[in-house]
């Protein structure tokens, strides 16, 4: 991470980051790597070019489509580009300009959210909103239109983007914003990465008074209760998330805990833990550990680790937001096969007999989810033609890769979320058909003319083409 001067008026805060060195020769040739999705299920050698300069052409391999690739944090291919090149952003790493009276924040668009917020959270400042990971980029984030437990609040992350530039493979740059480019900035904004190169963008961050967060964990017995408790908990709490435990059955569907939060107000009377000291998982785990009986057992013991009904705590950002980037490289336990991330939404009219069918079309299929997470989504309007978040429940289900029967399991949710008349998240999502993604997102030709001729992703080839067959694709 490194800093920048900007022509900007806005001042420039003293950053104390030493940053990774900078290659001073021409940049160097396309170099071949193997990469894959964070959920392994999809994975291929690439040509790929490292950028290091914004003010610099992209340099296209001849002949290859190209995408941008960050973190790969994506579950699954739509931060690939089978039989193309990507082009590997995080050379594009300075901070350009924060005003600490106002937090703006404006840097490039390889910068991460940690290094953000590792910036701005000292200055009393905090991310508008934030996926489960802090280990994206923010261009990455932008591309996604992620968004976090605050939805029914603060929308998502575009709705807090100022501006952006993107660079096009014609060498075109356009300044993007809601008064400037605004058809490219709403196309852009959860476009996937496929309308050019954001190379810097501009957010507008939410004032803190300090690190940590008034925290509530609520135990609840079944499905009726998280409704309840969610009806009651978002209009006093800016946090609301739940955990589910997704293979318990008939009065228990659907228990789980409640997490709900706000920024503290005052800090904590005695020093806490800064947060969560991060661990890794040092090799894949055999493949069949994860089964059935293993998280049906950890799923119970989760559920009853908590004894009392409401468990209140004052708990670091760290540990609220980002549990999981406390192990590095959890995915690793669901083995070499990796491992599937299901996630949607569906709409308030009948989403909560939908929410029951769905657990229940998981728990007839005999597989098994540990990460079970529910929350709801708000009314406000989505920034990007492609924004996933609408308003209604949204559901996500991690499952071991099974293969087959993993398959037919998705198909059958497909159903019933595309019956609904729900969505799946493309930034999840690793096989969707052509039909289930053209009923979940039926605008998506509005799209079409502003993709780069030179940009592409296996997703977006596999979601826009076949759609009469409307078949998955096979995991690896």
């Amino acid at each position: 991470m490194r800093t920048a001067s900007s022509s900007s008026p806005m001042p420039v805060a003293a950053l104390q980051h030493p940053g990774r060195a900078k290659p001073e020769a021409a940049r160097p040739p396309v170099a071949r790597r193997a990469l894959e999705s964070w959920g392994r299920t999809s994975s291929a050698a690439y040509d790929t070019v490292s950028l290091f300069w914004r003010t610099d052409p992209l340099d296209i391999p001849a002949g290859q489509t190209v995408l941008p690739f960050g973190l790969g944090r994506s579950y699954g291919d739509s931060c690939l580009n089978e039989g193309g090149a990507l082009l590997l952003t995080r050379g594009l790493d300075r901070f350009l300009a924060f005003d600490a009276a106002s937090g703006v924040l404006r840097c490039e668009a390889g910068v991460s959210l940690a290094e953000i917020v590792a910036l701005v959270v000292p200055r009393g400042w905090f991310l508008p909103v934030t996926p489960g990971t802090k280990f994206v980029t923010l261009g990455g984030a932008i591309a996604n239109d992620v968004h976090g437990k605050n939805h029914h609040r603060a929308g998502t992350l575009g709705r807090h983007v100022r501006r952006f530039e993107l660079l096009r493979s014609d060498g075109t740059r356009l300044l993007c914003s809601p008064e400037e480019n605004a058809d490219w900035y709403e196309a852009t904004i959860g476009g996937l990465g496929l309308t050019g190169l954001i190379t810097w963008a501009e957010v507008s961050l939410r004032p803190i008074a300090n690190p940590f967060m008034d925290a509530e964990s609520v135990r609840f017995d079944a499905l009726d209760e998280f409704f309840a408790l969610n009806r009651e908990s978002e209009s006093r709490f800016e946090y609301t998330v739940a955990w589910i435990d997704a293979l318990a059955r008939g009065r228990s569907l659907g228990r789980g805990h409640y997490l709900r939060a706000n920024h503290a107000t005052t800090p904590p009377a005695l020093p806490l833990p800064p947060a969560t000291r991060r661990l890794a998982v040092p090799f894949d785990f055999p493949s069949g550990v994860l089964n059935r009986f293993t998280l049906r057992a950890l799923n119970t013991i989760y559920y009853h680790r908590q004894r009392r009904k409401v468990r209140r705590s004052l708990v670091h950002f760290d540990r609220f937001f980002y549990p999981l980037d406390a192990v590095g490289s959890w995915h690793r336990v669901y083995g070499r096969r990796g491992f599937f991330q299901y996630q949607c939404v569906v709409p308030f009219a009948d989403g909560e007999m939908v929410m029951r069918e769905l657990l229940g079309a998981v728990g007839h299929s005999r597989q098994a989810s540990f990460l079970a997470v529910i929350k709801s989504f708000g009314q406000g309007r989505q920034p990007g033609w492609l924004s996933f978040p609408r308003p209604g429940f949204t559901l996500a289900l991690d499952f071991p890769n099974r293969g087959a029967r993993t398959l037919r399991l998705f198909d059958e949710l497909d159903r019933i979320v595309v019956t609904a008349g729900g969505a799946v998240y493309p930034a999840k999502d690793a096989r969707m058909s052509a039909a289930t993604f053209r009923c979940s997102f039926p605008d998506w030709q509005r799209l079409v003319p502003y993709v780069d001729p030179a940009f592409s992703s296996s997703f977006w080839r596999r979601v826009t083409s076949n759609a009469a067959s409307g078949a998955p694709h096979s995991a690896q």
